[in-house]
């Protein structure tokens, strides 16, 4: 779902001008099933959801009045909600819903000479990323007792909306592109069709059919190719034993990784360690 479906007045533009300014932040969980505030804020809003559902809906302007558009943000999923805007809660969001939000304010006008960016509406696919782990590095120090907190908060909520803003502005469009960006992103576990159709929202069949013509391999031989080349990496700049090697690309059997490994190197593990030293040599 490109930006321009959500209409440029609910996009929140950053700057390197303007340090955006935190106020109220937090992961919560919802003891009971409850319905988002509704309000005109005079802050800017971020939601990621670590469980369950955000229902919100937010209305924007429109040629000729108002146009609402519901948001469900889910496991994995981030929204903004720019300050100005009225937002309420139509739909009930269940019991156990855990989230992170954050409430930040950012001086406007901008300077001429900045450097902006787009954050963006509306992100999935996020469990498990770096973004993901920034928002809870970001969380903790909130809520930390470093001295330094007052301080650096603002700096490092900085970060984090140029981080999203720019590693989104990054993401592949094309379906084969997001194939491929999520088999590299999975390297460390077995291939799982099931898997690969929940992240992307695809059947598997329509995606194996538009990745091998556009990569020329089944999705499959992509992924395990990516994880072979991983392993001999970790052998070649590491010293870790080849069992621990086997286990970081998802192989919980260290024999069938070593035939594994053969059959797409021509070697063993221990041959490849050996010979990878030598040509240094």
């Amino acid at each position: 779902m490109s930006d321009s479906t959500f209409g440029e007045a609910g996009i929140i533009t950053i700057s390197n001008a303007a340090v955006p300014v935190a106020g109220s932040c937090g992961i919560l969980a919802a003891a009971e099933p409850f319905y988002h505030a509704d309000r005109v804020a005079d802050f800017n809003v971020m939601i990621y959801v670590f469980d369950g559902t955000i229902h919100v809906t937010e209305e924007l302007p429109a040629p000729g009045g108002t146009q609402q558009f519901d948001y469900s943000v889910r496991r994995g999923e981030l929204l903004f909600l720019k300050s100005g805007i009225h937002h309420f809660g139509k739909t009930e969001i269940p019991r156990g819903t855990r989230w992170f939000y954050v409430h930040f304010t950012l001086d406007e006008p901008l300077p001429e000479n900045e450097l902006t960016a787009k954050l963006p509406k509306y992100i999935s696919g996020l469990s498990g990323s770096e973004a993901e782990e920034r928002i809870r590095r970001f969380a903790e120090f909130y809520d930390s007792r470093s001295p330094l907190r007052d301080w650096n908060i603002n700096l490092r909520l900085a970060e984090l909306l140029g981080y999203i803003a720019l590693d989104q502005a990054r993401q592949p469009t094309s379906l084969p592109d997001r194939i491929a960006a999520y088999l590299a992103a999975n390297t460390s576990q077995p291939f799982s069709a099931k898997a690969a159709e929940r992240e992307l929202c695809f059947s598997y069949k329509y995606m194996e059919s538009v990745f091998k013509k556009s990569c020329g391999e089944t999705m499959q031989q992509f992924h395990s190719r990516l994880r072979m080349e991983q392993a001999g990496r970790l052998l070649r700049s590491t010293m870790l034993p080849v069992g621990e090697i086997a286990a970081a690309v998802g192989f919980s059997d260290m024999m069938y990784f070593s035939r594994c490994f053969h059959r797409f190197s021509g070697q063993s593990p221990t041959e490849f360690r050996r010979g990878a030293a030598r040509e240094l040599f």
